[in-house]
């Protein structure tokens, strides 16, 4: 028998509703956006066969590769909004992280127009997380990809981008364009999965 102390103390512990074991309370998913680029505005880039028909547009393949990389993250535990280039949403957006997913012309220019992209949101309150999310973006992308990085053709429609002055600045963004539509088209549609796999480490190596 215990003594009346050890009694009164057990009486006096709190214990859980219905006797069962105690139950944290979980932490709300991580938020993270992805830009479907073009999606519910404009075809993007158009590319065309040898008659003048419209065999691919950027919209359908950023639209493709959003979709997978929203797949992976919602499976991984995230919470993901996968947006419209100029979603009524993006205004104010809040969350860990903001993608925007591009890709660059159908036309040919020379032989080194190949490879991708990354450019981050500079008008942000952290500008380290900034250049973390670009690193890490493309650090893992070329991992899996292993396309070229073609930063000499980073554009200002790309460090300007527009989603960077509608979301909240304690967002962290970037946007990337995954290859060009004419030398990449090949590995860009045949190889989609790993494409949007490249982005998907990279927002988790963030």
């Amino acid at each position: 028998f215990g003594s009346l102390s050890e009694k009164l103390a057990q009486m006096m512990t709190p214990r859980p509703a219905g006797g069962g074991a105690a139950v944290t309370t979980p932490r709300p998913a991580t938020r993270i956006g992805i830009v479907a680029g073009h999606l519910g505005n404009d075809s993007g880039s158009v590319c065309v066969d040898e008659n003048q028909e419209v065999t691919l547009t950027e919209q359908e393949m950023n639209q493709e590769i959003a979709t997978l990389v929203r797949n992976s993250l919602l499976a991984l535990g995230f919470q993901v909004d996968l947006l419209q280039e100029y979603d009524t949403r993006l205004a104010g957006y809040r969350a860990a992280a903001l993608v925007s997913i591009h890709n660059d012309s159908c036309d040919y220019y020379n032989d080194q127009a190949t490879g991708f992209k990354v450019a981050a949101a500079m008008e942000t309150r952290d500008i380290n997380r900034a250049n973390r999310l670009t690193a890490c973006l493309v650090d893992r992308y070329l991992r899996i990809t292993k396309l070229t990085y073609h930063a000499g053709s980073i554009t200002p429609d790309m460090t300007d981008y527009h989603s960077f002055l509608e979301i909240d600045p304690n967002t962290t963004a970037a946007i990337i364009e995954t290859g060009f539509l004419h030398l990449d088209r090949e590995y860009l549609t045949e190889h989609t999965e790993q494409v949007a796999e490249g982005i998907v480490q990279g927002i988790l190596c963030f």
